[in-house]
């Protein structure tokens, strides 16, 4: 009878012992909508038709690595459920497919919307359903509020530093320059020319000798290129997206307009802009740039190209390698594992943005030596690392140092 007593006492003591060290992790599972033991649902909006069409890759390439993710075994052992529709880069529709993802798909947030317009006519939405706008396709600065709008964050530099590194570099190389600015009509565009006058101070007024913007539902900006040439501006800062800016450097070529030739880093991408430009046109173009540039040899070694090419080989071969979008998909993709990672079995919408404003000297695979991923409940935004770079040849050389604008939030 002791025995059986000793036994009995031994297996309640096991189940006691059981029960305390497994219930703290059943505890920890936290759920919101979209997320569940198997699945995490991300929603996502692309320009796949419409204007902005060239940067439907990002929203494919996206795609695609989280079928690698899936094939591996998910995240923590969730699968990504990734449902990304198509808006046109048009506001309204971005709206209506918001509204689908978070009350018909119902997802655990929205992760890289992209453009300037479209995520400002969702901003107030989603941070008034508390749904993540995370790492949005978009370097506009407003992205960075925490304080008004916790729920969206940025990913690339913003658009103001990018201009204030310009600037210096134009004060530098033509201090007395006569400078011609074309940009979108939006968010974006007015970003990119606050940050070259921010950039310029006082020498902007008498620096600047033409202001023409596009509307994004034009056919062409070809008549803003000729304008321009009048002017004599030796200095051309071009705020465009791929189509227009492939448009205004063959334009420039066609009429014999040779300024130093200033390129907005959005449409930095061989495989868009300047090969359809004709790359005899692209010559001595200055840009910027945070991502590795999959057409320079200088990467050709590169452990994390390597496994950029590897990934490309098995989950998306078609993609064009010479398209900067399909690294920018790439290392997007690889900062939100790295939230969820973070977030454990906490999936609520809190915890998402919680790790995601607790990245810290995160560098995905496509980025340049020394950028680095970094944010904080004060700060988001999670990249502010650039270097220029100079067009020659077939592809971009990059020169100078790793700079940053003095653009916070």
């Amino acid at each position: 009878m002791p025995i059986n007593q000793l036994r009995l006492g031994a297996v309640a003591a096991a189940l006691a012992l059981l029960a305390a060290t497994s219930s703290p992790s059943f505890a920890q599972k936290k759920y919101d909508t979209g997320a569940s033991d198997t699945e995490i649902k991300i929603g996502n909006i692309m320009p796949y038709s419409g204007p902005a069409s060239a940067y439907g890759v990002i929203g494919k390439t996206e795609e695609a690595y989280f079928k690698k993710i899936n094939a591996e075994g998910g995240i923590n052992g969730r699968k990504i459920n990734f449902i990304s529709y198509d808006d046109g880069y048009s506001p309204p529709k971005t709206v209506e497919q918001a509204r689908k993802l978070v009350e018909s798909d119902e997802v655990l947030l929205i992760f890289n919307p992209l453009g300037t317009p479209p995520n400002t006519a969702i901003q107030k939405y989603m941070n008034q359903k508390k749904v993540p706008q995370l790492l949005v396709a978009t370097g506009a600065t407003k992205w960075n509020d925490p304080k008004n709008f916790p729920w969206t964050m940025g990913w690339q530099p913003n658009y103001q530093s990018e201009s204030q590194i310009y600037a210096k570099y134009i004060m530098k190389e033509k201090p007395n320059a006569k400078i011609a600015i074309l940009y979108q009509n939006d968010d974006y565009g007015k970003d990119y020319v606050k940050g070259l006058k921010d950039g310029l101070g006082a020498k902007a007024a008498s620096m600047i000798v033409m202001e023409e913007s596009y509307e994004v539902s034009q056919p062409t900006i070809d008549s803003s290129i000729v304008k321009m040439k009048a002017t004599d501006a030796d200095v051309f800062f071009n705020v465009t997206t791929p189509k227009f800016a492939a448009q205004a450097i063959k334009k420039m070529a066609e009429v014999g307009w040779k300024p130093l030739h200033i390129l907005n880093n959005v449409s930095a991408s061989v495989g868009t802009v300047m090969k359809p430009a004709g790359l005899e046109n692209s010559q001595g173009i200055i840009s910027s740039q945070y991502m590795k540039d999959p057409t320079d040899t200088q990467w050709k070694d590169d452990p994390g190209m390597k496994a950029w090419n590897e990934f490309l080989d098995k989950y998306y071969p078609e993609a064009n390698r010479a398209d900067g979008a399909v690294v920018y998909g790439y290392n997007v993709a690889q900062a939100l594992v790295q939230i969820l990672k973070q977030c454990g079995d906490d999936l609520t919408r809190e915890n998402v943005m919680k790790q995601a404003a607790n990245l810290k000297d995160f560098v995905p695979g496509g980025v340049l030596p020394g950028v680095k991923a970094n944010t904080s409940p004060t700060d988001f935004a999670p990249i502010s690392q650039l270097q220029l770079q100079r067009f020659k040849g077939e592809t971009w050389e990059l020169f100078g140092e790793i700079l940053s604008g003095d653009v916070g939030g």
